[in-house]
């Protein structure tokens, strides 16, 4: 039983990881990217992981495993969040902004 839910869980987080990448490239703008990226990064790296911690005993990969789990969560979010803040105080618009000027511009 236990094989099953972690296959399952295996296939899920890769699935979110596919629908990720595919968002890098089909969202039209840097902080819709941002956000695709760094949502389905975290929800991939919960099931992955949690997939992984179903597949060992209870050792010493276990609690590494954890330890990974626990970094990924604190340092992927802040990472998306240090990303977006910086491209913002360096100028760069969404896409409702640019489209929003190019109204404002053509009055």
């Amino acid at each position: 039983m236990l094989e099953i839910i972690s296959s399952a869980l295996l296939i899920l987080g890769a699935f979110f990881s596919l629908t990720g990448a595919v968002g890098l490239f089909k969202f039209p703008d840097f902080f819709t990217r941002v956000h695709a990226a760094s949502v389905t990064d975290s929800i991939a790296t919960i099931l992955i992981i949690l997939g992984l911690m179903l597949r060992s005993d209870f050792d010493l990969v276990l609690v590494k495993l954890l330890f990974i789990l626990v970094f990924m969560l604190i340092t992927g979010p802040a990472a998306a969040h240090a990303l977006a803040k910086s491209a913002r105080h360096g100028g760069l618009l969404t896409l409702a902004e640019t489209r929003g000027n190019k109204k404002e511009s053509e009055d």
